[in-house]
């Protein structure tokens, strides 16, 4: 339960046990936010008395009468105008004047509340201002844990482009200066390594862009009768010179047709992270089995391969951004670290999840699953069930 303070400035004694009286038991539960409130109250007699509160201990709510001895209320108001933002303001009068209300909401004023107000109606206007003090709080938040996202995801898409720019400008040097002597083939050798990590920057890029579009919902999508099998045969074909380098068996194990309605380029992306991905961190000799089982509700991917494996460790951050296993054994494979993010995104959004479980030295299995109908395939927000990032 968050407790929320409250101030309550009156001249009358009777007023203040009152309000104090009808708030210190008083819970409210916020449903939109899944947030219950209490309060805890002061008092004060005066504005002046108010001021130095507010000085020592910023309140969230201030219960504050215009006609107080001394200051007003007013006057209180134009002392604290640089805490408005902070302070849910409630004047109290019983002979308020529109010029009041104006100057009252030019200094912070949230509410008004005019005597003799009854109990329900002090819990009423308590509870409009501790839902908006709360929203306002949760929006700042949110723009701060953006704000920090974002800055992090610069520094680790600068700190993924910076090594292989200073790669290329590195052999670009050599070559261009012919500082490695007068064997061609050492710089042919050298500008093959530049169109290696000029490929691999291109492929961080289309990923990026990927990743813009499904999380924005500015992704434009077709959705119509695809055939899942069919588009796990194209990736394999695409795959397929990596494979018969390594000399990897790739093995599909479906129907001939296995029907659902999507977007095709999207599930022609989770079929080319998937084996593309069994592939490239196999062993010589080694084998990929693509495996598709319509279900009741869903379809179910597996992709098993006789590979490097993971730890648990490493499994448990796989489908964050920019994430990448880095061993001696994956040193020399590039990779965006995007495509498991962008995989497991794409499952949410036809309703299902991606997983993966692995041994290292031995392989790894991941597991797509889709639903063949839910409420997410619609061109209104395609993005409505996208989960947060974070681990697998």
């Amino acid at each position: 339960m968050e407790v929320l303070n409250i101030l309550a400035v009156d001249d009358e004694p009777g007023m203040l046990k009152g309000i104090e009286r009808v708030l210190r038991d008083t819970r409210i539960y916020l449903p939109q936010m899944q947030i219950e409130v209490g309060f805890h109250v002061t008092t004060a007699q005066s504005g002046e008395e108010a001021i130095e509160a507010i000085g020592q201990s910023c309140p969230d709510i201030l219960l504050l009468d215009h006609k107080l001895p001394g200051i007003t209320g007013l006057e209180v108001l134009e002392q604290i105008v640089d805490k408005k933002d902070e302070i849910r303001t409630i004047m109290i009068t019983a002979y308020a004047s529109v010029d009041t209300a104006v100057i009252a909401i030019k200094r912070g004023a949230y509410d008004f509340l005019s005597k003799p107000f009854t109990p329900s109606e002090l819990k009423t206007t308590v509870r409009k201002a501790a839902q908006s003090l709360i929203h306002t709080r949760q929006a700042l938040n949110l723009a701060r844990e953006k704000r920090q996202v974002r800055f992090e995801f610069i520094s680790v898409l600068a700190h993924e482009l910076k090594a292989p720019i200073a790669a290329i400008k590195g052999y670009l040097d050599i070559v261009t200066t012919r500082a490695a002597g007068d064997d061609q083939a050492v710089y042919d050798q050298m500008l093959d390594r530049c169109s290696i990590r000029l490929e691999g920057m291109r492929k961080m890029i289309l990923d990026l862009l990927d990743l813009t579009h499904i999380e924005s919902g500015n992704k434009n999508r077709e959705l119509s009768e695809v055939n899942l099998a069919e588009i796990a045969r194209c990736a394999m074909e695409t795959v397929a010179p990596l494979a018969t380098e390594m000399n990897v068996m790739i093995h599909l194990h479906s129907d001939d047709a296995v029907m659902m309605i999507a977007d095709s380029s999207e599930i022609e992306i989770i079929f080319n992270n998937l084996i593309s991905n069994a592939v490239k961190y196999n062993k010589p000799d080694g084998t990929v089995d693509i495996t598709i089982e319509p279900r009741r509700d869903d379809i179910r991917i597996t992709v098993t391969d006789t590979g490097i494996g993971m730890s648990t460790e490493e499994t448990q951050r796989l489908f964050s951004e920019f994430v990448r296993i880095k061993n001696a054994q994956t040193r020399k494979i590039l990779g965006s670290g995007l495509g498991l993010s962008i995989l497991k995104k794409l499952a949410c959004m036809y309703g299902g999840d991606a997983t993966v479980t692995s041994q290292e030295g031995k392989g790894s299995t991941f597991t797509v699953t889709l639903k063949k109908t839910h409420d997410q395939l619609t061109d209104d927000n395609p993005r409505n069930n996208l989960v947060a990032e974070g681990n697998g």
